[in-house]
């Protein structure tokens, strides 16, 4: 028989078996999001076509590690989801106003023409792409990576030195943006200093607001609505169709449409009519979701049908919006495709997984 002293050998080495097995399920986690943010919000959009899809390797530090900057300083926090899109728009802000310096470039993506420029920043443009970025760039990507890896959901992917690692490479990432495509799109444009540190002076009082004024899951989860008698949760394929729909209305609403300069074909300061309703959609499909997600009926599948049916519905919206070339939204009708069959094969891996998780969402 074995002595006491193999016995707890033998456990030792069991237990750093399982240690190892969980670190390494932790990288693959962290590696997927990296892969796949910019994959979602670049390449499935068409604002990088189809034809260049090798440009995704240039965004994958200022996306990929900067969303998964944002996922590992929430986690580490202990909050939850409206920390998570408090520091997407965050990064939305970094890239944007610092990095692509698109806010208020007079040339860079036709932005200017868009309306409502006011003290030179490009409003319209920001908007749209503010919640763009902040749901298609971080909140779906995240959403999608931990329904992939659920046994990791709510704890840490890196230690303290990757997490200190995926921050420099977005640093860097967002550097290799800054040099590589406003030179070529608006040469010599440079954002006044005053905005530059204005856009620094928000980021910090959103991640503040993020990171410590925002309560931990546990003090948010007892204070979430739960939904009124007779306000079920939907099914897994309504949400779809709430995700796909939403998602349509916010692409009209927001940009420009068929040779339209404007967004929603509007002209001059009218534009601030469809950003106003932009502003309502996006604040009303919030509170519409989290409040059903509040609910003990809502699980893994509902939280997969309302982030599907917003990725097909991102995607034709791109073809729509984004694209111009035929390769290119040909291009996206078969990613659409691609989507609806990752989707369907996830949908059937959770059923057989059946394990309800109420606040996913």
């Amino acid at each position: 028989m074995p002595t006491a002293t193999q016995e707890g050998a033998a456990r030792s080495v069991r237990a750093g078996r399982r240690t190892t097995r969980r670190a390494a399920r932790n990288r693959r986690a962290a590696w997927t999001l990296v892969v796949l943010t910019p994959l979602v919000s670049e390449l499935a959009l068409g604002s990088t076509p189809v034809r260049m899809a090798w440009l995704v390797l240039l965004w994958m530090p200022v996306y990929g590690a900067g969303v998964l900057l944002v996922r590992e300083l929430v986690t580490r926090r202990g909050r939850g989801w409206p920390s998570i899109l408090l520091l997407g728009l965050a990064h939305e802000l970094v890239e944007d106003g610092i990095g692509l310096q698109a806010l208020t470039s007079p040339h860079l993506y036709d932005a200017a023409s868009w309306g409502a420029r006011v003290l030179g920043v490009n409003l319209p443009y920001w908007e749209a792409n503010a919640v763009y970025h902040v749901v298609f760039t971080v909140a779906v990507p995240i959403a999608l990576t931990e329904l992939l890896f659920p046994g990791h959901r709510g704890r840490p992917w890196l230690g303290p030195t990757g997490t200190t690692v995926a921050g420099v490479v977005a640093l860097l990432g967002l550097g290799l943006l800054r040099v590589s495509v406003p030179p070529s799109e608006d040469p010599g444009s440079q954002a006044p200093l005053p905005f530059v540190l204005g856009v620094v002076a928000v980021v910090v009082v959103l991640g503040v607001l993020a990171l410590v004024v925002v309560p931990p899951r546990a003090a948010a989860a007892t204070a979430t609505d739960v939904p009124a008698s007779g306000a079920g949760t939907p099914s897994p394929v309504v949400l779809a169709a709430l995700g796909a729909g939403a998602t349509l209305l916010f692409v009209g609403l927001s940009f420009p449409l068929f040779g339209a300069d404007q967004p929603a074909g509007t002209h001059g300061m009218v534009v601030l009519v469809p950003m106003a309703l932009t502003l309502l959609l996006a604040v009303g499909t919030y509170r519409y979701v989290t409040t059903r997600a509040a609910g003990p009926a809502w699980t893994d599948r509902h939280t997969l049908g309302l982030v599907g049916g917003a990725l097909v519905g991102h995607t034709l919206g791109g073809a729509a919006a984004v694209s111009h070339a035929t390769v290119d939204r040909v291009g996206l009708a078969v990613i659409a495709v691609l989507t609806v069959v990752a989707v369907l094969t996830l949908d059937r891996r959770l059923r057989r997984r059946a394990v309800a998780t109420p606040r996913a969402a």
